[in-house]
């Protein structure tokens, strides 16, 4: 999850290092380094953002060198765990994402061969293995050193005295970017935007060696043609462009995106892409697989697939997926994944191409591992998204669900048109909650003020109350918990008080008089009640605190208004604590390691 990133050409190198970490925050912040070369490796490292670093680090000389921003799994946040790290002579430079999972039995291998460590990290023990099998050829060495590590990892190696830099990835994003008389090494394509838009994509098992003026890239020994592809997102995407956070930005960006997506898929009434063979066999049923926010989609993705397929569809978390010991074969799955380079969700997607499973993605990122393992790509377009917590390339996957549904729907004519034509109509509704949000910051001014929060939702927009709860925590770190609206007399009763609001979402479908039982339910415990419900429901401002109310949509397309209100009230109540918005405390964006 940590960032990395490396440049040579004919520039000073130190000012570039410090302006892709600034771009790949998003990624990890506790602690931050960089190492230049030139007579000798000089390396500045401590645990603070990369704005800081940059104006307390002395000036470097050299056109070649490595940057990084960490997220911790080995050694708390400090200056001796921040990278870069180095070997005994100081004269090799590593920076590292991943987990080397017998770093423990190396480092002791190590030490009792005379190395010495100054730090808790794993990636501590890769320099040092560099060092041990350097025997004039820094390649070969590197080579060697990866023969012993066992894990992930995403590299990039500097040595004193060598004008190129050594780069290898496992399981880890890494791309290179590549400029005019100049080559840039990165986690992740907004790091570079700023220099180039020509990227190449590493594969698993590859070592690149990469020069002002050539890249060569090595897998299983032989040399490998690389293709170059063009990015599409532009620097200004990845700008706040105004606004106080990214995360603002880009949940006003959601009608925007939606057309967007929902453009890129639609041909009339046909869809562009086939799901999984459906329209020549069908299939009987289906698996989804996700993380985070990305679950949280899955599970509305289980209800509108459901609806509107008419065939059972299976959700799972894939980080727990991955521990089942049987997984039938030839399952049909979707694999949701913001990044494409979700760990969880790699592993989960191999393990189903074992069994011959057909698995298609969806995802933000073109050219991540995710569209490389699938059988099939959904893009969903949204664009760079920079805050930790997603906003719109949550809406986005929900819109290429509601659009795979209803390319192979089973529903009758005249409901598939009315779906289409509110699908369409879902930009301008979206607008309509933005166009709300002063009602929505007065609600999150009140809720600023508590540490314990429930959210409540039946039907499709109980995994809504999950997503808002998630939103909330994520940003505001207040305690939420999100709850099918039913099971609060199983449980949550015991805890509710004047203490403790309650979120509830109230759809005009067949919840509705149980949602309604539920709030008064809560109610006669002395709990505050905010309701968001659609506009014309005069009846419940009588029974709760307050209402945030909504534009009416169909039932199945509740969840995209919903989201977006809570999105709203996640952030202004994280404004309102003066929370750090974009860069919550111990997250990171992409999460890269299990």
């Amino acid at each position: 999850m940590c960032g990395i990133i490396g440049y040579i050409g004919d520039k000073q190198a130190q000012s570039i290092l410090l302006n892709c970490l600034r771009r790949l925050e998003y990624r990890g912040y506790d602690s931050c380094g960089i190492a230049v070369a030139a007579n000798a490796i000089e390396v500045y490292k401590d645990e603070v953002r990369v704005e800081a670093l940059g104006k307390a680090s002395p000036q470097f000389d050299g056109t070649v060198g490595i940057g990084h921003t960490r997220w911790a799994t080995h050694g708390e946040p400090s200056q001796a765990n921040a990278h870069p790290h180095l070997d005994c002579t100081g004269n090799i430079a590593v920076v590292h994402n991943g987990v080397i999972s017998n770093f423990q039995a190396l480092k002791q291998q190590l030490t009792s061969e005379g190395h010495n460590f100054v730090s808790e990290t794993d990636t501590e023990v890769i320099p040092h293995l560099i060092e041990k099998y350097y025997d004039g050829n820094l390649e070969k060495a590197v080579e060697a050193a990866l023969r012993d590590v066992e894990g992930s990892y995403a590299i990039i190696v500097l040595m004193k005295g060598e004008s190129k830099l050594i780069t290898a990835r496992k399981d880890s994003p890494l791309i290179i970017g590549v400029g005019d008389r100049e080559s840039f090494i990165a986690s992740d394509v907004p790091a570079i935007l700023d220099y180039t838009d020509r990227v190449i994509y590493l594969e698993d098992g590859d070592i690149g060696v990469v020069t002002q003026g050539n890249i060569k890239i090595r897998r299983d020994d032989k040399e490998v043609a690389w293709a170059e592809d063009k990015i599409l997102w532009s620097v200004e995407e990845a700008q706040k462009a105004g606004y106080e956070h990214f995360m603002l930005k880009e949940i006003h960006e959601q009608p925007k995106v939606i057309r967007n997506t929902l453009g890129e898929y639609t041909r009339d009434t046909e869809p562009v892409i086939d799901l999984a063979g459906m329209r020549d066999t069908g299939i009987a049923s289906m698996l989804m697989l996700a993380a985070g926010t990305s679950y949280n989609a899955a599970l509305i993705g289980k209800y509108i697939m459901e609806e509107l397929l008419r065939i059972p569809v299976r959700v799972e978390i894939a980080s727990e997926f991955n521990y089942y010991s049987y997984i039938p074969a030839r399952t049909v799955a979707i694999a949701i994944t913001q990044s494409g380079e979700t760990a969880d969700t790699l592993k989960a997607m191999k393990r189903l191409k074992e069994v011959r499973g057909r698995v298609i993605a969806i995802t933000n990122v073109v050219g991540s591992t995710a569209t490389r393992l699938a059988n099939q790509t959904v893009y969903t377009r949204a664009g760079p998204e920079i805050s930790v917590a997603a906003t719109k390339t949550f809406v986005a996957q929900l819109m290429v669900l509601y659009w795979l549904a209803m390319a192979y729907s089973k529903a009758d004519a005249r409901r598939l048109a009315a779906l289409l034509m509110e699908l369409r109509q879902l930009p301008s509704k979206v607008q309509q909650v933005l166009d709300n949000e002063a009602e929505i910051m007065e609600q999150a001014k009140y809720l600023a003020k508590y540490e314990n929060v429930f959210f409540i939702g039946r039907g499709i927009n109980y995994p809504v109350a999950l997503e808002g709860a998630l939103k909330l925590k994520e940003i505001s770190y207040i305690h939420a918990e999100g709850l099918a609206g039913g099971e609060i007399k199983h449980h949550t009763l015991a805890v509710l008080s004047h203490k403790t609001p309650v979120i509830a979402l109230l759809a005009r479908d067949n919840t509705y008089e149980a949602m309604l039982t539920n709030i008064k339910e809560i109610k006669a415990r002395g709990a505050p009640v905010i309701v968001v419900a659609e506009e014309g429901d005069g009846a419940i401002e009588e029974l709760v605190d307050s209402v945030i109310t909504l534009p009416r949509v169909d039932t199945l397309f509740s969840p995209v208004v919903n989201v977006v209100a809570l999105q709203l009230l996640a952030y202004y109540t994280a404004r309102e604590r003066g929370c750090s918005i974009d860069f919550p405390r111990n997250l990171a964006k992409s999460v890269t390691v299990e």
